[in-house]
Formats: structure tokens, sequence, C-alpha cells
């Protein structure tokens, strides 16, 4: 198990202060704004923007807590075309409070294998992790919630059937692909109370306390 990365923290003469980031972004121009909208939400400075090419060079200074999972954001909203690096540049005054991830999770209510016919009724409440078929226990994260909160739903329903004619219906169910993560990817995805399961068939992802009424009880402490 592992979870969500955290940066180091000093005390340089009685201030606290974090480590700051020197962020190297080459995007198309076209797509340029979208990446300084998401640095910037993150504490990020610009400090250098400047044609390379049919290429735009940004430079920011950044919190390392701030590049937690911006990667991921930055290729969904260039297409896939920035290219990326930072390396550390020296500790700053703290920045503030930074807002996490926006979007709440998704968790399996049981354990079992989820069925086509629960995740085609539930894709309307955001993006699944998990493919039908796939065994899931009580308290793993199996999607991206489409707001906020994080909420418990039952994947493992089959469909009543009614007659054998219906038996078939279930296959006809259109689902999404689901979204898949490398190690790196899930790392910097994951919330504070959420862990990285990782083992030789899988990487998946889960609360820290599997138990709903745990997890309730522990947020209001």
């Amino acid at each position: 198990m592992v979870g969500q990365p955290q940066v180091i923290y000093k005390e340089i003469d009685g201030k606290k202060c974090e480590p700051i980031e020197t962020l190297v972004v080459d995007v198309p121009e076209s797509v340029s704004g979208k990446v300084i909208e998401l640095a910037t939400q993150r504490k990020g400075e610009l400090k250098i923007m400047e044609p390379k090419g049919d290429q735009q060079h940004l430079e920011f200074e950044i919190p390392s807590r701030g590049l937690i999972g911006l990667r991921n954001n930055v290729l969904t909203a260039t297409g896939g075309e920035a290219v990326m690096n930072h390396r550390f540049k020296e500790y700053q005054p703290f920045k503030g409070e930074m807002r996490g991830r926006s979007n709440g999770s998704l968790i399996s209510m049981g354990n079992g294998p989820g069925t086509p016919f629960s995740i085609d009724k539930l894709q309307d409440r955001g993006i699944f992790f998990v493919p039908p078929g796939e065994n899931l226990y009580t308290g793993q994260v199996i999607g991206e919630h489409n707001r906020e909160n994080d909420i418990v739903v039952n994947i493992q329903k089959g469909k009543q059937l009614t007659n054998m004619r219906a038996s078939g219906s279930d296959s006809n169910s259109k689902i999404v692909p689901p979204r898949l993560f490398s190690l790196e990817e899930g790392m910097e995805y994951i919330q504070k109370d959420e862990y990285l399961e990782i083992t030789p068939e899988s990487i998946r992802m889960r609360k820290i306390w599997l138990d709903e009424h745990t997890r309730t009880k522990m947020a209001k402490s």
C-alpha cells in the first residue's frame, strides 16, 4: 500500500517553507492558455513565455505539492501534446492552501464482480476504472464521481430477469471502456484518504478505511 506523496516542509528563520520547483512546459500555442490556467491554480507563477518554433515555451515557479497530479491534467487538457519537465529550485515561504482534486470517488458497496447492467446504469454518475466481471471489494475506489463528493455504489447487482427472452439483454449494455492508470498516474491521482494497492497482478485504489461508517466517523474526528 502506498499513500499520496507528501512534500517535506522546513522552518527557516521562524517561517514555514516549502520546496519550489522550476516547471518547463513546451506546448502548442493554441492550448498554452489551458496549461497556464492549470499551473496558476496550483500556485504556479509564470516567469517566461516565449515562442519556440511552432511551440510555446512556458516556465513557472511552482510548489512541489502543486505538481502532484498536474501531469495527468495537463496531458488531458492538451490532448497529450505537452512536454513537461521540472527540477528543484529552492525552499520559499509557504504559498498557502491549495485545492486538491475537484472530483470525488465512486466506491464499491460490496464484494464480488461488477455486472454490465449495473455499470451501464451508473455511467451517468462518473467514469469507471474497472471493467465488468472484475472482482471488487468493499471500500475499493472503482471510479471518479462527476461531483465533488464521494458516493458508495452497488455495481454487483444484476438485472432482474422476468422471462427467458430477457436473459441476454445484460450483454447488450453499452459500457464505456474503463480508465486505466499506471503506477505513477495512480500515485498522483489518489486523495489523502486513499491508498494505492500494488500487487504483481494489479494496481487498485481503495479508501484507507474500507467501512463506510468508519470513514464517516474518521472524517468528523
